[in-house]
């Protein structure tokens, strides 16, 4: 497992990182005791760098079990604030903290690596860039946190974060993928120049990306376009003999630009796939190949959250 700098934290996080949504069963059913191994398995893995958020259902609970105290000091643990719930956003002072309370009780633990709003594109941003950033600058500063970021989609407001916060990581995800690399060729210069670590997420593209296409239960966020460039890529991939899934995974880990790229897994293959895709070298004639059938540049990206924000 190879270890990057996170920005100007002095964080080693590993290239490959654990998303715990699928401790919280976000995506189908796991046993508590199979939630527990494959936290010890992520962690002989090599894996220092854990995602969580009270949004994943149980994540937390089960995390806080898993990371028994000589386990907690092998993690950098980041978790979220102001998203508790599918369509419930509250990023003021308050709930913020009200909320890493209840969080740090949960995952057993006095503090937390990274506290990172959650999905920021579906509030105003007037208060969350300004006033209420205030608040993590303030858990930080009270040992709470060590260091404070946010999360979600849109690349205009990614670039008013970096530009207007001062925050120490920003984790963005589906843009560091086979279908779009802007977070390499938009964020990671803006990134670079203020010192801040980049967190890649959604290497397969909310699943775009894999043998069976996405199964996501929402109304799709991406426009067709991105869909039927998706669709050619898992064509080509099947006429190769290739999975695409370990191929978007080689791509995030090794192109993408970012210091790390999350992976949701709940199964020990999908995570030795991950693994392995971080260690092997990726084939650069191949590769290519794949990225002739993406969108055109700036036809990559789609719209989520309040419109305002994209």
């Amino acid at each position: 497992m190879d270890y990057r700098p996170l920005g100007r934290t002095g964080l080693q996080v590993s290239q490959v990182s654990f998303g715990t949504g699928s401790l919280g069963e976000m995506f189908g059913p796991l046993d508590e005791s199979d939630a527990l191994r494959l936290v010890d398995e992520v962690l002989d893995a090599g894996i220092n760098f854990i995602d969580t958020s009270p949004y994943y259902g149980s994540a937390e609970q089960r995390l806080g079990k898993a990371l028994t105290p000589e386990k907690r000091d092998k993690v950098i643990l980041a978790t979220k604030a102001g998203r508790y719930g599918f369509d419930d956003f509250d990023f003021s002072p308050r709930r913020v903290r009200e909320g890493l309370e209840h969080s740090l009780r949960l995952l057993g633990t006095d503090y937390v690596d990274v506290l990172q709003f959650h999905d920021i594109e579906f509030a105003p941003l007037e208060h969350t860039l300004t006033d209420y950033v205030g608040e993590l600058l303030k858990l930080k500063e009270e040992g709470k946190c060590r260091f404070v970021g946010m999360t979600g989609y849109p690349l205009p407001t990614f670039t008013r974060v970096l530009r207007e916060t001062d925050v120490d990581v920003i984790l963005t995800y589906a843009k560091g993928t086979l279908l779009d690399d802007s977070i390499r060729t938009e964020l990671l210069p803006i990134a670079q120049e203020q010192g801040v670590g980049l967190i890649n997420a959604a290497a397969v593209a909310l699943g775009l990306l894999t043998p069976g296409g996405s199964k996501i239960e929402i109304d799709p966020p991406w426009p067709q376009h991105v869909a039927e460039a998706a669709s050619r890529m898992v064509a080509l991939a099947e006429e190769r003999g290739i999975d695409i899934s370990f191929l978007a995974n080689q791509y995030a880990f090794q192109r993408s630009g970012a210091a790390t790229t999350v992976v949701g897994v709940g199964k020990s293959r999908h995570l030795q796939s991950a693994v392995r895709a971080a260690e092997s070298p990726i084939d650069d004639g191949l590769v290519e190949e794949f990225l002739a059938l993406r969108p055109p540049a700036g036809q990559r990206q789609w719209r989520i959250g309040l419109p305002e924000n994209n």
